[in-house]
C-alpha cells in the first residue's frame, strides 16, 4: 500500500517539531501494513489516527487525518493534538438537540483543519521569502513554542487561545528583530509569549482602573480600553511595546491596542488574512497596497517605517 504525504502537509508538519518527520515515517509504515487502523472522523471520508508524542523526541502528540483508497493512502492533515480533536467512534444520537450539537462540532473541526493549513501556509510563504532574501530577518525569528508553554500562557490569561494563534506560536514564538525592526508590515514584530502575558496584564489593570470610574459614569460615557478576550499578538517593534495588534478571541478579528489607552480601532482582518496579505506583498510587491517591502543589507525593512538614517541604504524589493 502506497502512503502519500503531500508537500504542503509535510512542510507544515515539519515545523511542529524536529521529531515529527520521523514520527510520520513510522506512521506511514504502520498505515501501509494496516490501512484501516484509523477511526472515522467527523470529516466525511477522513480516517484519523493519533501519534503519541512521548514515543518520539521533539514531537507533540498529533492527530493525523488520511483518506484510504484501494491502492493508496493520502495523508490530508497533521495537527498537534492540543487543539485538534481526536477521532472518536460515532455515538448514538439521542435527540435532535444532540444531533445539532454533533453537527456544530463537525463544522468546528472542519474549520479548524482549514485554519491550521491557512496559517501554516501563509507563515511558510513569509519565512520562505525571508530565508531566501532577508537572512538577517529570518535568523531573528524565534523557534516555535512547545504545547506546554502555550498551555501555560492560556492558563495565565484565563482564556482559550484561538486555533489560528495556537498554530502560529507553534511555528514561531516571537521575533527578536532584524536591523531593529520586525518582519511584519510597518516593521512590526510578532510578540514573544512573555511580552504577550506582560501586555495583557498591563492592559487588564488599565481596564480595572477605568472600571472604578465607570460605575459612576452614564453607560454611554463608560470607557473600555481592554476586553478579557483580547490577546496581544503584534507589537510596533521588537523593542517597542507602545502599541500593536490584538486578536479578539471572541470574534476572530484583529484590532489595535496602545499603552496610552487611545480608543482601540478594528482592523477588520483575521490573523489569516493579515498573514496572507503580508506574504502577498512580499511575493508580488508591485501589487502591494498597504506597505512596500525592501532590504537594508540582509534585513527586510518595510517602506512605511524606514529609519531616516538608513534611507540611502534601503533598496525596494521589486521581485
Amino acid at each position: 500500500m502506497d502512503v502519500e504525504l503531500p508537500p504542503f502537509v509535510r512542510d507544515t508538519a515539519t515545523q511542529f517539531g524536529a521529531g515529527v518527520p520521523y514520527a510520520l515515517k513510522v506512521l506511514a509504515g504502520q498505515l501501509a501494513d494496516d490501512p484501516d487502523m484509523g477511526r472515522p472522523s467527523k470529516l466525511p471520508g477522513i480516517l484519523t489516527v493519533t501519534v503519541d508524542g512521548d514515543l518520539f523526541e521533539d514531537c507533540p502528540a498529533l492527530a493525523v487525518g488520511y483518506i484510504r483508497e484501494p491502492d493508496r493512502i493520502e495523508i490530508r492533515y497533521v495537527n498537534p493534538i492540543s487543539f485538534a480533536e481526536s477521532a472518536e467512534s460515532a455515538e448514538p444520537v439521542v435527540d435532535a438537540q444532540d444531533q445539532e450539537q454533533q453537527d456544530e462540532g463537525s463544522a468546528d473541526t472542519a474549520t479548524d483543519v482549514v485554519t491550521v493549513r491557512e496559517v501554516a501556509d501563509a507563515w511558510q510563504r513569509i519565512t520562505g521569502w525571508l530565508q531566501r532574501n532577508a537572512p538577517d530577518s529570518y535568523g531573528a525569528l524565534r523557534s516555535g513554542a512547545g504545547p506546554a508553554a502555550i498551555a501555560a500562557l492560556e492558563g495565565d490569561l484565563g482564556i482559550r487561545i484561538p486555533v489560528e494563534l495556537h498554530v502560529l506560536w507553534l511555528l514561531t514564538a516571537g521575533d527578536n528583530g532584524g536591523n531593529g525592526g520586525g518582519c511584519l508590515p510597518g516593521n512590526w514584530a510578532l510578540m514573544t509569549l512573555d511580552a504577550v502575558a506582560a501586555t495583557y496584564r498591563l492592559k487588564t489593570d488599565s481596564q480595572a482602573s477605568q472600571d472604578t470610574f465607570n460605575t459612576d459614569r452614564p453607560e454611554e460615557e463608560r470607557i473600555t480600553v481592554w476586553k478579557a478576550t483580547w490577546i496581544p499578538v503584534v507589537a510596533r517593534g521588537p523593542a517597542d511595546g507602545t502599541s500593536g495588534l490584538y486578536l479578539d478571541a471572541a470574534t476572530g478579528y484583529l484590532g489595535r491596542w496602545s499603552r496610552y489607552n487611545e480608543y482601540p480601532g478594528d482592523e477588520l482582518d483575521t490573523l489569516v488574512t493579515y498573514l496572507e496579505e503580508a506574504a502577498d506583498m512580499l511575493e508580488a510587491p508591485a501589487l502591494a497596497t498597504r506597505d512596500r517591502p525592501g532590504l537594508v543589507g540582509g534585513a527586510l525593512v518595510w517602506g512605511s517605517s524606514i529609519d531616516p538614517a538608513q534611507e540611502d541604504r534601503w533598496q525596494p524589493w521589486t521581485g
